[in-house]
């Protein structure tokens, strides 16, 4: 019995990280398909929840994505994902924190440098901030030109090694490395520079307009970087 459970250990050793990545595959392709929510509610070994703020997300893809760079910028712009592909590329590795709790160690994400697209557009004196939209039509987040700045938030194309899915926001994303997990805004279509900072969907909720991990929202996590 005991040689018998030992090795239906070291099974479950062995099969957890296939299984763990065919759980978060299936949840992911149920929680687009699932306008009540309740799939986020599944547990999925400590891995990433999938949610959203709408009951549907349209798919973009090379054809029809369009990253818009406006606001307060002397040369506005409009980046197709190869535009995107063929800029410079940084990869960081941190700890993914969400505000509910979950983390997930270690997760690497590739992008854009979001201050070599800011450089590009030219910012104008008096410019203080950056909002951030996307094309669920709902949700919007935003930073500080200071934090925009910094070297590890990314707009993001890739995640864990791979071009970032649906489920994860893609094509692109934004990735505010630093910061709990809500303030890298999923399906990124919108960067607008701006006089002031503009509560994002979760700041008008009550959640903290500066969200670095573990000091702010009254949590204590171990910071990300």
């Amino acid at each position: 019995m005991v040689l018998g459970t030992l090795g239906l250990g070291a099974l479950g050793v062995l099969a957890a990280p296939p299984l763990q990545r065919g759980l978060e595959s299936f949840l992911a392709a149920a929680s687009d398909k699932d306008p009540t929510g309740l799939t986020d509610l599944l547990p999925n070994g400590g891995g990433f929840r999938y949610y959203s703020v709408t009951s549907s997300v349209p798919r973009k893809g090379p054809a029809d994505y369009r990253l818009t760079v406006g606001g307060l910028v002397d040369r506005p712009a409009a980046y197709t994902l190869a535009d995107l592909r063929a800029l410079p590329q940084t990869r960081l590795v941190r700890d993914v924190q969400c505000v509910t709790g979950w983390r997930v160690p270690d997760t690497p994400f590739e992008g854009v440098r979001l201050s070599l697209l800011l450089d590009a557009a030219g910012v104008r004196p008096g410019a203080k901030a950056v909002r951030f939209t996307c094309f669920d039509g709902a949700y919007s987040e935003s930073l500080t030109l200071d934090q925009a700045r910094r070297a590890d938030v990314l707009v993001a194309l890739r995640m864990q090694d791979k071009d970032l899915g649906h489920a994860h926001g893609g094509p692109v994303r934004l990735y505010v490395a630093p910061m709990y997990f809500y303030k890298s805004a999923k399906w990124l279509s919108g960067i607008t520079v701006t006089g002031d900072v503009v509560p994002g969907y979760w700041e008008k909720r009550g959640y903290d307009i500066d969200a670095w991990v573990g000091r702010s929202n009254g949590r204590d996590d171990e910071p990300t970087s």
